[in-house]
């Protein structure tokens, strides 16, 4: 297996608490590497660890077979969550001075910058000024400023985070062609379930410093999670632990979970099982302000695992 990045035995303890416990990861060369856990997980920590932002406690990290703290930095950009810009220079400025940090030559500078502000819709605004750009057009610059001297592997940090869907869109088209026309590696962590799924090679779902799973997010949504989701908002979510109890030994009901003031239902034949749950609700004297049924998700597979919503 041709691996880009190869942790082994990753492990991080701070005092009495382990962030990452024991991590052994391979990342492929040319891939989307979907990066999911919940706060305090320890996905940022890994992250930090195989790109030699961060000491391990213990193990090794390989980069292209070579260990991290001896790549060249060059080889890796890193577009974090928090938008890193020069709001007084303009898009071309910004890139520019990027680019000359990294001794670019100017004749390789010039095309790239163009490039970039092309496949990012940002041409227009080449020449405005930073503090001038909207939210999703900075966030756009901020992916271009990590990618500008073209790292082999580039890791994205909730890239969406805020972003209208127009943007989104452009966001998402480039990130396929950085893994499809330019085979870079692609680590992305994201709160944003569909962006994980519709962008992700394969999946690694991380809780409480190990991982738990790692597969393509078909694979998960098959393999975890059988059955339909019944998703139940009660007028008076005070109650929910309430219904949770008693669906919770229904017949054919895998499994039951809050999530964000709603309770999911996992069940087998779901919608051949909606009067019985609906008698149950009756018997318990609540009330339904919204109930709909729908196939396994993403989200579906992680509650599964973690027993938690995402932003929890």
């Amino acid at each position: 297996m041709d691996f880009m990045i190869e942790a082994t035995d990753l492990t991080k303890r701070y005092d009495d608490l382990m962030a990452v416990d024991s991590l052994n990861i391979g990342i492929k060369k040319g891939e989307v590497f979907g990066f999911l856990g919940p706060n305090g997980a320890g996905k940022t920590t890994s992250i930090k660890m195989m790109v030699g932002l961060l000491r391990p406690t213990s193990g090794k990290v390989y980069i292209n077979g070579i260990d991290v703290q001896k790549i060249e930095k060059g080889s890796i950009g890193i577009c974090p969550q928090e938008l890193m810009l020069w709001e007084n220079l303009t898009c071309k400025e910004s890139l520019n001075l990027m680019a000359d940090m990294y001794e670019i030559p100017k004749t390789t500078r010039d095309p790239r910058v163009q490039k970039l502000l092309n496949d990012l819709f940002l041409q227009e605004k080449a020449d405005t000024v930073v503090s001038k750009l909207s939210g999703g057009m900075k966030r756009r610059l901020n992916l271009a400023l990590a990618v500008v001297h073209e790292p082999e592997v580039v890791v994205l940090d909730e890239p969406s985070e805020g972003l209208d869907p127009q943007s989104r869109r452009v966001l998402w088209n480039y990130i396929r062609s950085m893994r499809d026309d330019e085979g870079k590696t692609v680590i992305l962590t994201t709160h944003i379930m569909d962006e994980a799924d519709q962008l992700s090679d394969r999946i690694a779902i991380i809780d409480h410093g190990k991982l738990i799973r790692l597969d393509t997010p078909e694979k998960l949504k098959k393999k975890i999670g059988e059955g339909d989701v019944v998703d139940i908002k009660l007028s008076d979510p005070l109650r929910n632990e309430d219904l949770i109890h008693e669906l919770e030994d229904q017949k054919d009901v895998i499994s039951v979970h809050e999530v964000n003031g709603r309770i999911n239902i996992r069940a087998l034949n779901a919608v051949g099982k909606l009067p019985v749950m609906m008698q149950t609700v009756e018997k318990l004297d609540l009330r339904v302000a919204d109930i709909s049924v729908r196939q396994n998700t993403l989200e579906d597979v992680f509650i599964e695992l973690t027993g938690t919503g995402l932003r929890e």
